[in-house]
């Protein structure tokens, strides 16, 4: 396999993810963003922890889906990071994932 049919490979994952997150993103109500995954959810906890002066959060998900190209199931049933690093956590605004009817995008 060359280098280019490597690339238009994983070009074409990479739209296949997109277009599989558009149809699933309406049905969920929080995005989770870490150094490693971005995911979607209806339902997290997320608790921060303190050891010998180390923070680090800990979060857990139920029935999620996870942004990742390389995993043949994205829907997930129980979720737990472990992290030293940021948590991003955004509640979706139904009303901003609805594209304008005439917004000339055609995926």
């Amino acid at each position: 396999m060359s280098a280019e049919d490597l690339e238009k490979y994983e070009t074409e994952m990479e739209l296949k993810l997109y277009r599989e997150y558009r149809d699933v993103v309406g049905l969920f109500k929080y995005v989770i963003e870490t150094e490693r995954r971005f995911y979607l959810t209806n339902d997290y906890e997320m608790q921060v922890h303190s050891v010998q002066g180390e923070v680090f959060f800990e979060v857990s998900m139920a029935d999620a889906w996870v942004w990742d190209m390389y995993r043949p199931a994205r829907f997930v049933k129980q979720v737990r990071v472990l992290t030293f690093k940021d948590v991003n956590v955004e509640e979706l605004n139904k009303n901003e994932l609805d594209l304008p009817e005439d917004s000339g995008f055609k995926g």
